[in-house]
């Protein structure tokens, strides 16, 4: 199970970044939870046999949910080994690492932060689980099948593999956006580079070069978080600005598959068409009947949650009946040298079981297809033009279209933003300008979508419902949260640019008490939200700070040196 997923936080992880650990797998912990080894047994059913490292405490609740996300359900019938990926609600009171969140927040790119909880109710947090299925014909087990999850190499080495791995994993250096990582397991170099802030939008940064000489030669890994979008997309690619329109406003939609692997694939592949923006909203690759949200849910009186899931079970189908989108894939299908595609259908076509694979939607776009893409496409499959291909022409695709729908919000954000001037050292920073959807509105005429791209449609309509979901509100926050820790930067910048001895002079010492006071919680702040200032600003603050509590008398001094302790 990996903490990496946007809305968790690694467990466990007090290590300094210099990976100095202060408790046991803290450097393990920056990458993985825990490693489990879930089987069948005919008495109990689906059961952990084995979690590493040991002392990694998982409740009741959190077992049997990975238990039961663990295993393909009964109608998919995968044979061999399968891959796919779940996701599942944290159980509250788990300790996170606040700090260590901070430092890879402040490089990472929005769509692989960690969230930020701005409330306790706002937002849970959850694990990602990544699965090795593998079920084979086994006459010596009474069910006929031998049913096992972990990695490949388990099967033959058993236990010590497990341990040995988790041993080489505790050694990896802490992840860090913008930098090539070297991770040796299982006799290879995994070469990895995880995205930047400073990364261009769907360019290729290039890789540092290391001066080591590695044996045996490292396999480099081009992305860490990038699906094949064509392989994903091929069976909808007619309508595919339907569903980034879905994703895009945070609709609930069901995706119901053949497998889990489809399942939880197309899922991530929907949340990733939106990039850079980033989804704000819950989502499941993989979800099943036994799931702990399954009644929260599924329930009818209220209105469907916005929330993506990923679904096998055919049952899904009558219980999701009231849901708004339900896309329903089959095995893909070729109509001669293409891929076949689904229809858009009424819901009320929906049947129980026997469903044919379709879009099941009253929803209408607000903008036009884009019919150069699609013959892009097409031509490119009529050709043999390899996936990896089609997937890149995909992306930027969806790229440029999230960017042309975003840079004209980026853009009426920034005009929010008091000017650098209004900043002074003796006066709280000056508040952001709120969001006036009315005044943004009125922009578009001169600074709109239009500029950027040459599709048509509503789409002014496609703003008014955007703001109305919990992708803006997601976004405003970021948003508004970095530009208040712009304000507090240029507000610390401007007192240490200003002559505070001076001002000192002819202030009583309450005055220069609450000054202290004031710089030290600004300090602390700063420290702790890794600001970015200007070389020596925190260092001259401090040195200014020790200085002024030197000049007052001993009684006052011993008091504001304790109360730094």
């Amino acid at each position: 199970m990996n903490p990496f997923d946007g809305s968790g936080s690694p467990q466990h992880v007090e290590a300094a970044d210099g990976g100095d650990s202060r408790c046991p797998w803290a450097r393990f912990s920056s990458w993985l939870e825990c490693a489990c080894v879930v089987t069948f047994d005919l008495e109990l059913g689906q059961a952990i046999e084995l979690v590493y490292p040991q002392d990694v405490k998982l409740t009741e609740k959190e077992k049997t949910s990975i238990c039961y996300l663990s295993f393909p359900d009964s109608y998919s019938g995968c044979l061999g080994d399968t891959q796919f990926s779940f996701r599942l609600r944290q159980s509250v009171g788990r300790r996170t690492s606040k700090y260590r969140d901070d430092i890879y927040n402040r490089d990472a790119p929005v769509t692989l932060q960690f969230s930020v909880r701005l409330s306790p109710q706002r937002e849970m947090a959850h694990f990602f689980g990544y699965v090795y299925f593998r079920q084979v014909k086994d006459v010596s087990v009474k069910r006929g099948y031998f049913q096992k999850i972990i990695a490949p190499e388990f099967f033959e080495k058993l236990e010590p593999c497990l341990e040995a791995v988790c041993n080489e994993i505790d050694q990896w250096p802490s992840p860090a956006p913008g930098q090539t990582l070297n991770l040796p397991v299982v006799g290879v170099v995994l070469q990895v580079r995880i995205p930047s802030q400073t990364d261009k939008p769907g360019g290729s940064p290039d890789r540092q070069t290391t001066k080591e000489n590695l044996l045996p030669a490292p396999t480099l890994l081009p992305t860490i978080h990038e699906l094949d979008l064509f392989r994903c997309f091929q069976s909808v690619l007619i309508h595919l600005q339907m569903l980034w329109e879905l994703t895009l406003l945070g609709e609930p939609m069901v995706i119901m598959a053949p497998s889990p692997t489809v399942s939880s694939e197309t899922v991530l592949a929907l949340i990733s068409s939106i990039s850079p923006l980033k989804f704000c909203c819950d989502f499941r690759p993989y979800f099943t009947i036994h799931d702990s949200e399954f009644k929260e849910y599924t329930t009818r009186t209220q209105a469907p949650p916005n929330v993506v899931l990923g679904v096998t079970n055919p049952f899904f189908i009558k219980t999701f009946q009231n849901w708004p989108h339900i896309v329903r894939l089959g095995e893909i299908r070729m109509a001669g040298d293409l891929p076949k595609q689904v229809k858009v259908k009424k819901l009320s076509k929906l049947k129980t079981l026997d469903t044919k694979p379709g879009i099941y939607t009253s929803y209408k776009t607000f903008l036009h297809k884009d019919k150069i893409l699609i013959k892009r496409l097409l031509k490119g499959i009529q050709r043999k033009r390899p996936s990896e291909a089609q997937s890149a022409i995909l992306r930027r695709h969806l790229l440029e279209l999230t960017q042309s729908f975003i840079i004209p919000l980026e853009r009426y954000m920034v005009s929010l933003m008091p000017l650098q001037r209004s900043v002074t050292p003796w006066k709280t920073p000056p508040q952001i300008r709120p969001f006036s959807q009315d005044e943004f509105m009125s922009t578009l005429d001169h600074t709109g979508p239009q500029l950027t791209s040459l599709l048509k449609g509503d789409w002014m309509g496609l703003y008014r419902k955007f703001f109305r979901s919990p992708n803006f509100d997601g976004w405003y926050r970021h948003r508004h949260k970095e530009m208040t820790q712009k304000l507090e930067s240029l507000h610390l910048e401007a007192i240490c640019d200003a002559d505070l001895l001076g001002w000192t002079k002819d202030k009583s010492e309450v005055e220069i008490v609450d000054l202290i006071l004031k710089l030290r919680e600004k300090l602390v702040r700063a420290r702790r939200q890794q600001l970015q200032l200007r070389d020596g600003v925190l260092d001259k603050l401090d040195s200014f700070i020790n200085s002024v509590i030197g000049s007052l008398q001993g009684d006052l001094q011993s008091v504001l040196n304790t109360h730094t302790h």
